[in-house]
Formats: C-alpha cells, structure tokens, sequence
C-alpha cells in the first residue's frame, strides 16, 4: 500500500500568488515578526533558573498553560521560513528567530537536566508538578494543572518541525531530549495511571510521538505513542454506534484520531520490538471517526461543536448559538482530511479540505489587522470577533498563525508520475523536474488554466472534480477542446512541458441545510459559502471561559417568504440576482448575500429560514 500513497507537495515547492492569500499570508508574516521571541522563552528561562531580562506575554501565556503558543510560533516560524511566497529578507528573520528559540529551549534544557523544556508558571511542587497533579486527578487549571500533556504536544511538534522543515539539527536534540522526559514517565505508568492521565485533554501526543520515531527509527517513543493511543474510543467510534461522540470536547478527541492515522502511517506493516505491526484499525477508526464528524456534526463552513463540544447527532441547528465552531477543530480535522487522503487518494477527504480551509480557515482571520477568531457563530445576528495581539494567546491563536503559514498545503500531490490538484488556488509549483502555474478564477469566474513551464517528462495532471460543481466540466489543451476522463473524481489529462489547459467548471447558488433544522438554509455560490449581510453597529462583546472574547446579545432568526419553495429547491440560482460579489436574494424581506470569509465588520446570517 505504500506505493499507493498520494504525497503532498512540501511547502517549500508551493508558491500561492492569489490576492485574498498573499494578505492574508502578509498580515500573518506581520504578526510573527512583531513578537519576540525573548518574551515567549522568558518562562523557560525562569522555570530553568536562569536569568532574563524578558517578561512573559499575559492573557494564556500568564496562566498554567504558558509555553503552548511558543510551539504552535516555532512551527509557524519554520513553515514561513519556507514558504517562497514570503520575500527572501523576511524568511531570513524568520530562519533566525525559530533558531533562537531552538537554541534558548536547548539552554533551559540543559540547566534543567532532565530533557524537560517547560513555560508555565509553576504551581507548588515545581517545573513537573503539573504532570505530578494530572497523574493524581488533581487538575484544577488555575493552581494544579491545565492541560500539561497538551502543552507538551505542541512544544514537541514545533521543534520536530524546525527540525524537518529547517533542517537545524539542534532542534532534533530538543525533541530526542523532550521525547526521552516523555518516555520516561508514560513508559512508567501502570493501568490506573494511564487512565488517570488520559482523562485530561493531551493534545496529539500519540501523534507527535509516532512523528518523533518516524524521524528517529527510535522505538522507544512508538511504544510511548502507543500509550497514549485510546483504544477504547477507538472501539466506541468504530462500532458505528449513534451519539458516540456526544459531550466529548472536539478539540481533546480529534487530535487522538490524528494519532490513530499516524500510527498506521509510520508503523503499520514494519517491525516494532521483534514483531510486525498491523495498524489497520487505526486506520479504519480515524476513516469512521472522520466519517460521523463530517456527516453529523458539521455545518457548512466544515467547522463543529458547540461552546467546545460536540452534541447528539444531526443536532446541530437546535445548537446554533455565539459559541460554535471553535477554529482549532477545523485545523485539525484539516489534518485529518489530508492525511486520511495521503492514504486512501479518496476525493472526499479535498473536498472536505476546500471547503474547510475556503469557508473556516480563510473566514478565521480579519483581513485588516492578521488576527484571528476562536469561535465562529453559526447563529444569526452575530459577528466574528477577533483575538488581540499580545494580550490573549488563545489555542486559537496558535493554529492561526500555523493556518496562515501553510497556505499552500494540500493543493498538489504527487503519485508515481501523476500530480493531483485538490484545490483551485492561484499558484506556482517549482521543483527540481517541474514548473507549474494555476490561474484560477473561481468562483466568480468558472474555470482555472494550467501552465506547464517545465517539465522533465510527460505526466497526467489530474483534477479534483469538486462537489460543488453544478455541472459537468469541459476543457480546452492548447486551445482546442478535448474529451474528458474521470478517474476517482478526478479529470484526468496527459500534458508535457509547454502545454496550457484550461478547465471549465460550472458555477451556480447551492443551498445547503441541517438535519434538525426546518427550512433553515445556507447559501453558496460554487465552493465559497454566502452569508447575509446585516449591518455594524453596536457589535458589543463579553468574556466566556478562560478569558474568550465572544459576540454578545441575544439570539435572532432571519426569516423570509419566497413564491415558492419547491422553485427554491428545483433552482436556486434563479432566486439571486448577482452583482460583482454581492448577491441579492428575491425573498421578502429582500437580503444581500456575500462571501462569508469576507464579512468582518459585520453582523451576518449563514442560516436562514426559509417559508413560502
């Protein structure tokens, strides 16, 4: 099966040249640079002993979860430091900024002496007694633990990718040094411990560990991976039960499906401890797992849960509210669909990414200022509310600035001489043996051309038929109009150096709506979500949780009367009225509609009820 596996094209080979995501990739950059690194090690230092001049960041950093936001920054420094979409001075600043906080972490590492790299204030009991308190069922987050095993993922994940992506082999030192700490202690856990400590939200653990042995060929940290892989959820998941996922919170349980996935993906067929490993349950859970979140628990711009958790299945209007859709979950179930796709070449899995990264990712940032929501309200009359520089630090935080530097993922892969394209974004593809330009033009145009400047050799080119097309393709190679081959939801087409294609998709208004929701609907125009505009003013907010700024005010419906609902249903493109990116919806009261991702300042309507 390894043959068969669909490899994305890395980072560093991607160029994105669309207007909307070189701001976005622009105000990303921004944010990165204005923070200092010093700052965000400044605990570290204090937790080691030693002495700086640095004061931490406040808001999550101030708290016992301190130390998570520096490794989502480390990993977004490294994927920045590679993109070529970012101008060569400031990639540079970027390389020298993950390699002082490699080094810094290696310092403290050293001071400390027991491979342990750690941020957050402590609690009484000193650097581990966060761990301590969780192996003990003592976590209340604001004097015995927040959530250690979570922060210690993603410290993890970030010096592993300074690692891979950067290739700065002190980085690889930190992790073997974080790794062994981890090791040490979950290697040591007898069964009641162990399920103590699983109890508590860890992050993808299992995930970056199986990462950790990938790199290293080191089985001792498979077997702490392993550890941590939740069997009985597994089982729960693949049993196919109704309301499995019910009051789980999202953001503890996917990652663990991440986990499941890159267990199959580093270990299954291979030699571990003397016997060989079959990981196709791992596998088979993470598809099932994926499978109940997308079917019954998702809205339609691919995010889920309410205020954190997930509900009962197909109840998903009934929670419309202020507090939905926390933007983390969409980036790891972003993961989940890439990585599940790597496997399975299964188009499902990019149409899932499309329209998440279109309709979520893109939506989670204000466009002004680079910075970016927690929660995106499915409940009309709300607005989206956006996370300040240096003062909040949320989980949230840290993926957008992962999310923004990797806007090129997942649009290309390769198998054997085939390149996929999975999603239509303005871009360049440059590697050792090929050149490749897309020009898109959707959605508000309806076909993308595809330039192949160099090639070594001929290979097929093959296109994601997405769900969003309202019609069958046509294309055009060298300008004249070829027949199609559709293999796996994919238009398939032989090219060579010099050959231009271009690919025609119809584009109309779909209409989409929620399994408990009477004629409640949301709108789009091919792959990019509407929602209705309804005017500023007074956009009040208020605090929930551990200081989540949210939209406040009461809940409202939007409804409107059309002539007819079964014409809606039959056609309709027929009930709009298109003016640039603005549609006009002939229902009374009338309603302007835009791209969803593009309302900021804003209160909006993604569901609307709809009645004749």
């Amino acid at each position: 099966m390894e043959n068969e596996r669909f490899f994305s094209v890395p980072l560093a080979q991607v160029e994105v040249t669309d207007e909307y995501c070189k701001n976005a990739l622009a105000k990303e950059i921004a944010y990165l640079l204005s923070l200092q690194e010093e700052r965000l090690l400044a605990g570290f230092y204090e937790n080691a002993g030693l002495k700086t001049p640095f004061v931490r960041y406040g808001g999550w950093e101030s708290g016992l979860i301190g130390g998570h936001t520096l490794g989502h920054y480390l990993t977004a420094l490294a994927q920045a430091a590679e993109n070529p979409a970012v101008p060569s001075g400031d990639r540079e600043r970027l390389l020298q900024k993950a390699k002082n906080i490699v080094d810094g972490l290696k310092t403290c590492q050293n001071a400390v002496g027991t491979g342990l790299i750690w941020g957050a204030p402590m609690p009484a009991g000193g650097i581990e007694a966060q761990f301590y308190n969780v192996e003990r069922g003592k976590t209340d987050i604001h004097t015995e633990a927040w959530v250690p095993w979570y922060t210690a993922h993603k410290l993890l994940s970030g010096v592993i990718a300074a690692y891979e992506l950067l290739g700065y082999a002190p980085a690889l030192e930190v992790a073997e040094g974080l790794g062994d700490y981890v090791c040490g202690r979950a290697l040591g856990w007898d069964e009641e411990t162990r399920k103590t400590v699983l109890e508590t939200e860890y992050g993808g653990m299992n995930d970056c560990l199986y990462e950790l042995y990938a790199v290293t060929g080191k089985e001792e940290y498979a077997r702490a991976a392993h550890v941590f892989d939740e069997e009985r959820l597994f089982g729960e998941v693949l049993s196919g039960r109704s309301d499995v996922l019910d009051d789980l919170h999202a953001n503890t349980t996917i990652p663990k499906f991440l986990g499941a996935l890159n267990r199959y993906l580093t270990l299954h067929g291979k030699t571990l401890g003397g016997e060989k490993v079959d990981a196709l349950r791992y596998l088979r859970a993470a598809e099932a797992f994926f499978e109940t979140v997308t079917e019954h628990h998702t809205y339609a711009t691919g995010g889920n849960s309410e205020w954190e958790r997930f509900g009962k299945d197909d109840v998903l209007d009934a929670e419309r509210t202020n507090c939905n859709c926390e933007t983390c979950n969409v980036y790891n179930m972003m993961k989940l669909a890439r990585g599940l796709f790597s496997v399975t070449g299964e188009k499902k899995y990019s149409d899932y990414y499309d329209n998440a990264f279109v309709n979520d990712i893109l939506s989670s940032q204000n466009p002004e200022t680079g910075m970016t929501t927690y929660f995106q309200a499915m409940a009309s009359g709300y607005f989206k509310v956006f996370s300040t520089a240096e003062e909040n630090f949320w989980c949230c935080t840290g993926t957008g600035m992962e999310n923004f530097t990797k806007l090129g993922d997942g649009v290309y892969y390769r198998r054997g001489k085939s390149l996929f394209v999975e999603r239509y974004l303005s871009s360049a593809l440059r590697s050792e043996g090929m050149e490749i330009v897309q020009e898109s033009g959707f959605p508000w145009e309806n076909s993308v051309r595809f330039r192949v400047i160099r090639a070594a050799e001929p290979f097929m080119l093959c296109l994601r038929l997405p769900d969003w097309a309202a019609g069958y393709p046509s294309a055009e190679k060298n300008g004249a109009k070829i027949n199609l081959l559709e293999v796996g939801g994919h238009i398939t087409v032989a090219v060579k150096e010099g050959d231009e294609l271009t690919l025609t998709i119809p584009v109309e208004i779909g209409m989409k709506g929620l399994p408990d929701g009477k004629n409640a609907f949301a709108f789009r125009y091919g792959g990019v979500l509407l929602s209705a505009v309804l005017g500023g003013g007074n956009l009040r907010t208020e605090t929930t949780g551990e200081g989540v700024t949210i939209p406040s005010g009461e809940k409202k419906e939007v409804s409107v009367k059309v002539e007819s609902l079964e014409a809606l249903f039959e056609e309709p493109s027929k009930f709009f009225t298109r003016k640039g990116e603005r549609f006009e919806f002939h229902s009374e009261p009338p309603l302007v509609f835009t791209a969803h991702y593009k309302q900021y300042r804003e209160r909006y309507a993604l569901y609307v009820r709809v009645e004749e």
